[in-house]
């Protein structure tokens, strides 16, 4: 086995010379765009798929022949994240070490990567990447003048600045997500919906566990294998029986875990208890049913499965701080 050790700009020029290899991943997307690795890298492809302008995701599959050691330059950093599913990567330089391995992400902050050297190792590397700039980020999450939450002021340095890192398990959630995009099942402008959606569940998840690090939250042990596909078919199943769901006994047989797991799992995957979970679903889907204007209120609360319509429209007040007919009458008048 060897190590080939290339300066940063060689290393591009060399992905620069397979352009004429490249080839649409999607014939009805211009924007997704495959390319071969090049011969001396080892084998295998990235994948660019640009979702909106300022970001970014890309797919990359490789099979390394040798250790490939990127000796790297001062420049500007985007935000940046990804998963690794195969592989390992370490980046050694005057000021830190950071590393990612299978299992894990890699959580990339905006400001300078300072000059060192990106290690890749000899094997099979399979990861999901997404690249976003700054102002992208304060659109989604920033106040009126752009500036982020506190615990999440960190993401974002000055140009002059170190990055921040953090690397960490991936959340059963993550694992799903990702494996969604890499099965994507649509091509088109549905697709594009589909895996931005994902890119910025994503997002979401990482913001959300990156600000309880921040403040002092402890993180929660990984699922065993298997564990989170039972939770999400519970969740599957609970939903699609709204109207009449099952009990947590009867979930759990259908899934095949203890109630225990169950409750506790889908508490660790979903962020709520299940049955909490389905009542927020319920309201939302009201929600929306309300917005058509073509069912009475007491129709949606049947449909949706509260038998006590004034408990519906407790409910329903209490999440979206107005009563059912009110909204009903406010998107009537709207159309």
């Amino acid at each position: 086995m060897m190590t080939i050790i290339i300066p940063a700009q060689a290393h591009e020029e060399l992905w620069q010379g397979v352009d004429q290899t490249r080839q649409s991943n999607d014939p009805d997307d211009e924007l997704d765009i495959t390319c071969k690795c090049p011969q001396a890298l080892g084998e295998g492809y990235s994948r660019r798929v640009e979702l909106r302008q300022n970001l970014v995701l890309e797919i990359e599959s490789y099979q390394r022949h040798d250790n490939l050691i990127i000796q790297g330059i001062d420049r500007p950093h985007p935000l940046e994240f990804w998963f690794m599913l195969s592989g390992q990567w370490m980046e050694s330089s005057l000021w830190a070490v950071n590393q990612t391995e299978a299992g894990q992400y890699g959580f990339f902050g905006s400001g300078t990567a300072i000059k060192g050297e990106d290690e890749f190792s000899q094997g099979r590397q399979l990861l999901v990447g997404v690249h976003l700039e700054p102002e992208l980020l304060q659109s989604f999450i920033g106040n009126s003048s752009g500036e982020l939450p506190k615990a999440l002021q960190h993401l974002m340095r000055e140009p002059e600045q170190p990055y921040h890192f953090r690397s960490n398990v991936m959340t059963p959630m993550m694992q799903y997500n990702v494996q969604r995009i890499l099965h994507c099942p649509y091509q088109g402008i549905i697709k594009r919906t589909y895996l931005e959606g994902k890119v910025l569940e994503l997002l979401a998840l990482l913001l959300e566990q990156e600000a309880e690090i921040q403040m002092g939250s402890r993180t929660q042990k990984p699922l065993k294998s298997g564990t989170l596909e039972r939770i999400v078919y519970a969740r599957d199943l609970l939903l699609q029986q709204m109207d009449n769901p099952p009990s947590i006994a009867e979930l759990a047989r259908l899934v095949k875990l203890n109630e225990y797991a169950l409750k506790r799992g889908f508490l660790q995957v979903f962020g709520k208890p299940l049955f909490a979970y389905l009542h927020d679903y319920r309201l939302e889907q009201a929600r929306q049913l309300l917005e058509t204007g073509e069912m009475k209120v007491s129709e949606v609360a049947q449909k949706i499965g509260f038998a006590s319509r004034n408990y519906f429209a407790a409910a329903f007040r209490k999440k979206f701080g107005i009563n059912p007919k009110e909204y009903l009458m406010q998107h009537k008048h709207s159309f």
